[in-house]
């Protein structure tokens, strides 16, 4: 389940996935805006159901991306292979917008923040790029 979608226009974001649930932190030099996405999990007996879930719970997380110029992703290893693999098969746009994927335990939000502000620091030098105003 998606909680209501914010409008602020940043350049980053940083995301932390498993399969349970995601935290989408976008995020300036002055500003951060959280999101949560919840996935839902049927069990049924119905053969596939539970990767439609995971289908459907992954979809939410590229939507909540969009008109983010560079994100980066983080999580423990399975969801974000997971998750990499969703976004690289079913949403090659989104894949775009992904500058690296990091494996990392449960942080906290200003934990996941700093590390992004790093990893974006990094990346902007290595990229030849001024980092944003």
């Amino acid at each position: 389940m998606r909680e209501r979608r914010f409008d602020m226009t940043t350049f980053h974001a940083v995301v932390f996935v498993d399969h349970q649930q995601a935290q989408v932190l976008q995020f300036d030099a002055e500003h951060m805006r959280a999101e949560k996405i919840k996935a839902h999990t049927h069990h049924t007996k119905q053969h596939g159901s539970q990767a439609r879930s995971e289908h459907a719970f992954f979809g939410h997380v590229c939507d909540a991306l969009q008109g983010i110029a560079e994100v980066l992703v983080t999580g423990p290893r399975t969801g974000l292979s997971d998750f990499r693999h969703h976004v690289e098969k079913h949403r090659p746009q989104t894949a775009r917008l992904i500058v690296g994927y990091e494996t990392v335990d449960r942080p906290s939000d200003r934990q996941l923040v700093a590390l992004a502000r790093q990893y974006f620091l990094r990346h902007d030098r290595m990229a030849g790029e001024p980092p944003p105003a």
